[in-house]
């Protein structure tokens, strides 16, 4: 009993030694991977998410024919004089939403393997600040759930960048966005890579959406996750190091290995699909500007419009190479 007393006792010890590294590797990166976040938000076209559509508003958007369910009161007569048609002056909407931002940064997403430059940590912030940098520019809020409160400032990526920092312990151990209702008008951007059992994600992602908010699940994967690419006797650790297993020919459970990828990954589309959320796939040998560029133009049209809505029950997975 005492051996395997002082073997739990090591192998906690371990853990914490590890989180600890984690966290300062973390810091250590944040200040560069804010850097890329902006960098590559620049790479979106600027004024992607402006609402471009009518209602209340102060700022001019654009003349359209006088139309039957049209009353007198909103005809332009200025610009009605110079055509033989009757116009009306419609002006931007400009009624803000909050979009609640959250990223996993637990010590199963620490992992890189050969065939990828980047961690899924690294790349999933880099997509979550980035998607806020350019919120904020199109006139959103944003917010990271449990740490920060909603803000159009400019300033918002730099402030969760700080927050994360600042709750690094925290941050190394959520491997599910905290349970709290969002508004029914507000959205949320959740990256991770939801290898949770199903019943776990289930639970976190109802309760955001409970009140009827709408998200996008971003699904971060190194390629070696989706493909197994490995050959002979392979050993695996778990991401805290406490857990280790051996096969001999790693390459005989490849099919077994994709089937229950997939089938996993059909159950956490079915939840999205079932709660009107969007689901995207992205591989960290991808550049991070696909996914952004994506969730981005389903946001187009705000929370309330179609377009915010997944658009298809299956998830979007970008194209192999």
């Amino acid at each position: 009993m005492a051996n395997v007393a002082n073997s739990r006792q090591g192998s906690a010890v371990s853990g914490v030694l590890a989180l600890e590294r984690e966290a300062h590797g973390l810091a250590d990166r944040l200040p560069e991977i804010l850097v890329d976040a902006q960098r590559i938000a620049q790479t979106v076209a600027h004024g992607l998410h402006g609402r471009r559509r009518s209602g209340p508003g102060e700022t001019f958007w654009q003349f359209r024919q006088f139309q039957a369910s049209d009353t007198l009161r909103q005809i332009d007569w200025r610009r009605s004089a110079s055509s033989d048609h009757l116009f009306v002056r419609e002006r931007e909407w400009e009624a803000a939403h909050t979009v609640w931002m959250w990223s996993d940064l637990s010590q199963s997403m620490n992992f890189r393997s050969h065939l990828t430059p980047t961690t899924k940590r690294d790349r999933a912030l880099i997509i979550t600040l980035a998607a806020a940098e350019l919120l904020v520019r199109g006139g959103e809020r944003v917010a990271w759930l449990g740490l920060t409160a909603p803000t159009a400032s400019r300033k918002a990526t730099t402030r969760m960048a700080e927050a994360v920092l600042a709750n690094e312990s925290k941050s190394l151990e959520a491997s599910q966005p905290p349970k709290v209702q969002l508004a029914r008008f507000s959205g949320a951007i959740i990256v991770g890579d939801f290898l949770d059992p199903i019943e776990k994600t289930r639970a976190h992602i109802e309760a955001l959406a409970a009140d009827g908010a709408v998200g996008h699940l971003i699904q971060i994967v190194d390629p070696a996750e989706e493909t197994l690419p490995y050959e002979g006797r392979t050993e695996f650790l778990s991401p805290n190091g406490g857990q280790r297993w051996v096969a001999d020919r790693v390459q005989s459970l490849r099919a077994e290995y994709k089937d229950r990828m997939a089938a996993h990954r059909a159950e956490v589309a079915e939840l999205t699909r079932r709660l009107g959320w969007s689901f995207l796939v992205h591989h960290t040998d991808r550049s991070p500007a696909e996914p952004l560029l994506s969730i981005i133009m389903r946001m187009q049209g705000g929370p309330g419009d179609r377009r915010w809505q997944a658009e298809e029950s299956a998830p979007q997975t970008e194209a192999r190479r």
